[in-house]
């Protein structure tokens, strides 16, 4: 048998030097026919992308299709989103996380450089970020970072294994942990070290566990994406496991009044403030307000209820979804509330027994450190802290769902949220804005949190020159008029 026969028939095996031309003529076709493909692609892009420039350059705008994005510019993306939204169902829209306006904003305030008129902080020194909240009540919450989380609900925003995440990541970072205003889970709270209760405005009962566990109460009567309007929860959308852990029985909705039960008129506000302070045998007893423009007169009332602390919620702040309206339209921003707030209560005479507690678009080291400045004894951080809680995770519901789904309850991706991941990155960003924050207090040239204070800033807009009463970047600064002794001494 011919040795070139194949093992599998008796057909002989082709000459091997054929086969290999066979094979070079095919790729060379091949790479021959890419290169064809390749510059006739380009042909026909080149040419579709002509006559549409042609088009688009000359037909006028009653038949050109660059009218629907002049028109969207106009108006604006999120209102043409928004509006069809609204014209789609005709139902309440909900917007999630907050404000998409430019508000006058944390970012145009400056901090000053100490060189050699004023020296830097040596960078082995340990900055003291001392912090007390209610430091005239029986049992003041201490603590040693000013950051705090800001109050986020269990079951009407985030799913439980969120909520755990938050509250390991507190601990671990010496951060005030917030249960927010949804379902008071003990499970949950165990997992905190430091515990600020909200005491909302929900019809379901509230355990007297979780009372005697906290650390801080605060009444909400507001915030600053929402105001004081309430809102509902059909019984048919509460499924059994919500249900239980509001503890109400079937067929109940979940409500949230729009005002505290308990305070029918604004003398009331007392009455609840120590009925507070009795259950808990002397925490710090807050109340959380959104900024508006009355606030002076909010103010008076609840620092002479005898309250702790009062958190004053900026017009920039988010939540899982509220009324476009309520976002864009109302209240102060975060910038001017705490300013008003603080001069208020120093001239009043409440600054140095009522702590004073900012939130609203508070995102970096940066922003913490200026409402410091501003008269703030400490700060609430909240979507921050959600897209930390996120890290290495918004990946799981992208590209097919919002990275929100990732955190709220019963969204499609909640149940691929890794809690160890998320309280390790959230306690990652807490130390990392805390040690930052050292840093802007050493170029300052001071020791500690406490000492940063309106002088340290300037700004680069002049209507904050007016309302905050510091300087222009371009001010110019004269020696004489603030240490003439010491310019004296310098002459001779």
């Amino acid at each position: 048998m011919d040795k070139r026969k194949s093992l599998m028939g008796s057909k002989p095996i082709s000459n091997p030097l054929s086969v290999a031309g066979k094979l070079a003529a095919m790729g060379a076709a091949g790479v021959l026919g890419a290169i064809g493909a390749k510059f006739l692609g380009r042909f026909i892009v080149n040419k579709v992308h002509d006559d549409f420039l042609k088009i688009l350059t000359s037909d006028l705008y009653n038949e050109n299709i660059w009218e629907a994005v002049s028109s969207t510019m106009r108006i604006g993306p999120q209102v043409v989103l928004e509006t069809e939204l609204r014209s789609d169902r005709g139902k309440l829209v909900e917007r999630p996380m907050g404000p998409v306006n430019q508000f006058p904003s944390l970012d145009d305030l400056k901090f000053n450089f100490a060189q050699i008129n004023t020296l830097p902080t040596e960078v082995d020194t340990e900055i003291d970020f001392s912090v007390t909240i209610g430091k005239y009540a029986k049992k003041p919450l201490r603590l040693n970072q000013f950051l705090m989380l800001a109050p986020m609900a269990y079951g009407v925003a985030l799913s439980k294994p969120v909520k755990i995440a938050l509250a390991k990541a507190c601990s671990a970072a010496g951060v005030a942990y917030h249960t927010g205003g949804g379902a008071p889970l003990m499970e949950i709270i165990d997992y905190a070290d430091k515990v600020i209760f909200q005491y909302g405005r929900g019809n379901w009962p509230i355990p007297q566990e979780v009372l005697l566990k906290c650390h801080a109460v605060e009444i909400q009567l507001g915030q600053g994406a929402y105001g004081g309007v309430g809102f509902l929860m059909r019984s048919n959308e509460v499924n059994e496991q919500l249900r239980k852990a509001f503890n109400i029985p079937k067929g109940q909705d979940l409500i949230t009044r729009s005002r505290q039960p308990e305070v029918q008129s604004p003398e009331d506000l007392k009455k609840l403030v120590d009925k507070l302070r009795n259950i808990t045998d002397g925490v710090p007893i807050g109340v959380k307000i959104a900024a508006g423009k009355y606030l002076e007169a909010d103010l008076f009332w609840i620092c002479n209820s005898g309250a702790d602390f009062v958190v004053v919620d900026g017009a920039e702040a988010a939540t899982k979804g509220s009324p476009p309206i309520l976002q864009d339209d109302f209240g102060v921003p975060t910038v001017f509330a705490v300013d008003r707030a603080a001069k208020w209560m120093e001239k009043h005479g409440f600054k140095d027994r009522v702590s004073l507690i900012a939130c609203g678009r508070i995102r970096t080291p940066g922003d913490a450190l200026k409402v410091k400045a501003l008269g703030a004894d400490a700060c609430q951080v909240g979507s921050i802290a959600l897209v930390a809680l996120s890290h290495n995770q918004v990946h799981k519901p992208l590209p097919f769902e919002p990275p929100t789904s990732l955190a709220w309850y019963g969204e499609a991706y909640a149940d691929q949220f890794d809690i160890e991941t998320g309280a390790r990155s959230l306690q990652n960003f807490f130390e990392s804005c805390k040690l930052e924050m050292a840093e802007g207090i050493r170029a300052l040239g001071k020791t500690s949190l406490s000492q940063v204070c309106r002088d340290d800033l300037m700004t680069t807009n002049e209507m904050y020159a007016r309302a905050l009463n510091i300087p222009m970047v371009y001010d110019a600064f004269d020696p004489m008029a603030v240490q003439p002794q010491k310019i004296k001494r310098l002459k001779l």
